[in-house]
């Protein structure tokens, strides 16, 4: 049940991360460490992968020093799907807290 949630909270830190710029799996992975989050690649890369097949980011690959890193940022579905979701935690941080 906690990991769960706490994936929904990584896919709201995804797409807000992709809203202000592009980003990659490891990068994503660092994130979340600042916050707190322990996540495998096994569960990073899928999540990013489903995200794009459902239309919240889009995925532009970029060969980096020799090697192909796969870039996401942010779509329009995923823009409206991050303005619902800041709607939603302002609504439950006002609630909880």
């Amino acid at each position: 049940m906690l990991r769960s949630l706490f994936l929904g909270f990584v896919k709201i830190h995804i797409l807000h991360h992709a809203s202000k710029g592009p980003i990659y799996g490891l990068w994503v992975i660092e994130e979340l460490e600042r916050h707190g989050y322990r996540f495998s690649p096994g569960t990073i890369y899928p999540t990013l992968h489903l995200m794009t097949r459902d239309g919240y980011l889009r995925c532009e690959s970029k060969v980096v020093n020799g090697k192909v890193r796969k870039y996401y940022t942010i779509t329009k579905k995923g823009s409206d799907v991050l303005n619902q979701a800041i709607g939603k935690l302002r609504e439950l941080v006002e609630e909880v807290l």
